[in-house]
């Protein structure tokens, strides 16, 4: 039995990020995992760069077993957009770039996001497709295949509260939409963001890759509430 080990919106909590990994080291032993992140590695939170780093060293030597697959945010493709068209900077900061930004301080060299993590940020997938599941940011549009959903979608789309809407006979997991009582569950869906960049509490979600549906299990990984 292979499970998949879920970790959504981080925004610069690399000490919940740490607390996760250890988490899910610990529950699966010398079994084979997949893990997943959801996007939202930057922004409003401490410590961006050091989430960053994190998450490209774990995908470059992974524990023995672990299949790591690292999904796109939206705050991930805004801060990748400001490195790449300066014109777009002013709404990367708006939008919590500035604390991302803090987080390189001291800059490199020239003062810039180093290009190795701006490379990583593009190439990150939009989607985890297995065969029960899609791993999203955001969410999808349940009216069009998987191999046509927009950027825009995948990565902004909010559902309403009554929308249970997975993708066909594909149960939905993703992030986003941030409730702090949360994780919510929906019928076809998952959210599990609980907005724990402020709060200090990341849920991870646990899924059985071959039984369909929603989490069998939740790890909740609890750290200092930001602003402390």
């Amino acid at each position: 039995m292979i499970r998949s080990y879920v970790i959504p919106d981080l925004h610069g909590r690399h000490d919940l990020l740490v607390g996760a990994l250890d988490a899910i080291a610990a529950r699966a032993g010398d079994e084979p995992v997949t893990v997943i992140t959801l996007g939202d590695y930057v922004d409003k939170g401490p410590n961006s760069r050091k989430v960053i780093e994190a998450l490209i060293a774990l995908q470059a030597a992974p524990p023995s077993g672990w299949n790591v697959i690292c999904l796109k945010g939206n705050h991930d493709a805004l801060m990748r957009d400001a490195c790449r068209r300066p014109e777009t900077r002013d709404v990367w900061l708006a939008k919590g770039g500035e604390m991302a930004l803090a987080s390189y301080d001291p800059p490199e060299g020239d003062g810039r996001i180093p290009e190795s993590h701006v490379r990583w940020l593009e190439g990150l997938q939009l989607m985890h497709v297995d065969a029960h599941r899609v791993f999203v940011h955001a969410g999808v549009d349940p009216e069009r295949p998987l191999d046509r959903q927009t950027e825009q979608t995948v990565l902004w789309k909010r559902y309403p509260d009554d929308d249970g809407a997975g993708h066909g006979e594909r149960h939905v997991v993703h992030g986003h939409d941030r409730r702090r009582d949360g994780p919510g569950h929906f019928g076809g869906r998952t959210n599990l963001d609980t907005q724990a960049w402020t709060t200090g509490r990341l849920v991870v979600g646990v899924f059985e890759n071959d039984r369909p549906g929603g989490p069998v299990d939740l790890i909740e990984v609890v750290g200092p509430p930001f602003p402390a």
